[in-house]
């Protein structure tokens, strides 16, 4: 009975529970903006702030030099450090400021006037004073100047006291070279913290006051960068973290060079802007010599051709552009038989003067045979194929030894290359021509016919293009293969087409003739991880520093400078995930990729669900 008197007791004694809904306890655990950017505890010390694993000191500036100079701000936002600079300005009434700089005035000139009476040598320093007094007091009067107490104030971060320290020695070192001196906020570092927050707040109130001219000076409009309104996302600065964003058809042309040694990021680079300038409209065609652009266009619905001995795509180099309005047949039907005898310069090793008339004559009457004159328009007429040039080549008186050659590619083991028609249209939005499984003698043969056709295609429809030609040294080979391209690189703009040329092989680039042309015709640069012995040349060509000569040699993969102009900055390329599943050219990847897809496959097949 005692038992559950107390049994009941304690019954009657139990605090009652209330009934908590799932929206109430959701509301109690729901993560908001503040909980979200906030350290873990703040610690605040004399000297420093705890911030969670981080530590932060804050500065104030205390005095400056005479005179500052354009652009004397510039190597501290430029250093590479994490830190907060805040920059208040208050202006101060001009009347005020007037009234107390006659005051000023007065005294310094009664004791200019006290040491003359006494005899003491003349003060550089007071007479000075007053000089420069009078002047501001004269602009003030005139409204060319205003007056301003101005709080310069930063923050530096750390992962420890000794790095706090390493960086304030840094930072305190660059500015006393410009005498202008500062002290950390002592006891003051909370208030400090705060007024280098994007708050508004001046809570330190450590001002010195400035007029117009030299406080123009403090503002960081100096940093390096390369940010426009439009244009791609080419990567991520290395001096200051801001994004480098570009439009290479807002420059005075819109050609691009990348120089890289292998294994360095250059293809995943270019890549990279492909997918993006596709985003934006631009339509974009590729010579792939080693098929690495296979997967992005099959992954933005693209078109792959194979061209090689044994492909089904064919390209006939006697193909000719149809005639627009504002041009004439015979201009359009010389400078493609001007580009052939170039092709056949190629294909044959080499021309002697007599044999390269034989071939101009032998060309042009290639295309009479089909009706094909500069007298007529040939649009929609059937060009001939190699094999009649061949026979119009071989009733020439000297021919002999250039149908002997040209045999190979009409009746031997080349012959499924050339003399075929065309059966390949580039009318997608990226079109990737790929000549890996070609000879590594015909390479330079299939290039020069690739480009040709290509270049034929953009002067027919003008549209927004790049071409990008990646292993481009192959065709820097050959005189004839190098000098189209340059004409490319010359001509480009008038058709709206951007040339991107990329290359490892530095020196055989620039050794050839139309190697610093094409350069000099290049608005865009991009130099990527070098070798040592490619970088004195480089150094020489880009006008390098010994700071960027060192940056090249010891850049990460996707790391180096970006020329765009005139100017030029650090670069890091940096993809999103899905970017870099697309674009990615590491082996390692590559297999994890195809196992993957391949484990999916199966998954598909056995699923009870599958089709």
């Amino acid at each position: 009975m005692a038992l559950l008197d107390f049994l009941g007791r304690n019954k009657e004694n139990a605090p009652k529970v209330t009934p908590v809904l799932p929206r109430d306890i959701y509301a109690e655990g729901a993560l908001n903006l503040a909980d979200a950017i906030a350290p873990a505890a703040l610690k605040v010390g004399a000297r420093e702030i705890e911030l969670g694993e981080k530590f932060s000191r804050t500065f104030y500036t205390i005095s400056y030099p005479r005179f500052l100079s354009d652009g004397w701000f510039t190597p501290v936002i430029n250093l590479d450090r994490v830190f907060d600079v805040g920059i208040f300005v208050h202006p101060v009434d001009t009347g005020a400021a007037l009234r107390s700089f006659q005051r000023k005035v007065a005294e310094v000139q009664s004791q200019i006037e006290d040491r003359s009476d006494k005899g003491l040598v003349r003060d550089p320093m007071l007479d000075t004073a007053y000089q420069d007094l009078e002047s501001l007091r004269d602009q003030l009067q005139q409204a060319e100047e205003h007056l301003f107490d101005v709080g310069l104030y930063i923050t530096i971060y750390g992962n420890s006291k000794e790095e706090l320290d390493k960086v304030e020695g840094e930072l305190r070192g660059i500015l006393d070279a410009k005498l202008v001196y500062t002290k950390p906020a002592l006891f003051q570092q909370e208030q400090g913290f705060r007024s280098t927050l994007p708050l508004a707040l001046d809570q330190l109130e450590v001002n010195s006051k400035l007029n117009s001219s030299p406080l123009s000076s403090i503002f960081p409009f100096v940093s390096f960068d390369l940010t426009s309104d439009s244009g791609i996302l080419y990567g991520i600065n290395r001096h200051n973290s801001s994004l480098i964003l570009f439009d290479r058809f807002s420059m005075e042309n819109y050609n691009s060079v990348v120089f890289a040694k292998s294994g360095s990021g250059k293809s995943y680079a270019v890549k990279l802007e492909i997918l993006r300038s596709l985003m934006f409209g631009t339509d974009v065609i590729v010579i792939d010599p080693e098929r690495e652009y296979e997967d992005l266009a099959s992954a933005t619905g693209g078109r792959t051709f194979n061209i090689s001995l044994s492909s089904e795509h064919h390209i006939n180099p006697f193909d000719l552009p149809p005639v627009k309005e504002d041009e004439e047949p015979a201009d359009i039907l010389r400078s493609n038989i001007i580009n052939l005898v170039g092709l056949f310069r190629i294909m044959l090793g080499g021309l002697s003067p007599e044999e390269d008339a034989i071939i101009d004559r032998a060309v042009t009457e290639t295309y009479a045979l089909k009706d094909i004159t500069g007298d007529n328009d040939f649009t929609g007429v059937e060009p001939p194929l190699l094999s009649d040039f061949e026979q119009v080549l071989s009733g020439m008186e000297g021919s002999q030894s250039l149908v002997t050659r040209l045999s190979k590619y009409t009746h031997g083991t080349w012959s499924g290359f050339l003399n075929q028609p065309t059966n390949i249209d580039i009318n997608k939005q990226f079109v990737v021509f790929s000549v890996r499984d070609m000879e590594d003698e015909l390479k330079p043969v299939a290039m020069y016919i690739i480009t040709h056709y290509i270049w034929n295609a953009v002067r027919h429809d003008l549209k927004k293009r790049l071409l990008v030609i990646d292993e481009a040294w192959w065709m820097m080979k050959s005189e004839d293969t190098a000098s189209f391209l340059y004409s490319l690189a010359k001509r480009g703009r008038k058709y709206y087409l951007g040339l991107a040329t990329i290359t490892q092989d530095v020196e055989d680039f620039l050794k050839s003739p139309y190697g610093r042309p094409i350069l000099t015709n290049s608005s865009i640069q991009l130099l990527l991880k070098q070798s040592p012995t490619t970088i004195n040349v480089l150094q020489e060509t880009f006008n390098l520093t010994n700071e960027e000569k060192f940056l090249l040699l010891e850049s990460g993969v996707g790391e180096g400078l970006f020329f765009a102009g005139l100017k030029h900055v650090a670069i890091k390329i940096v993809a999103s995930y899905t970017e870099d599943q697309i674009i990615t050219s590491d082996p390692s990847q590559l297999l994890q990729i195809k196992n993957e897809k391949a484990r999916l496959e199966i998954a598909d097949t056995t699923s009870p669900f599958g089709t």
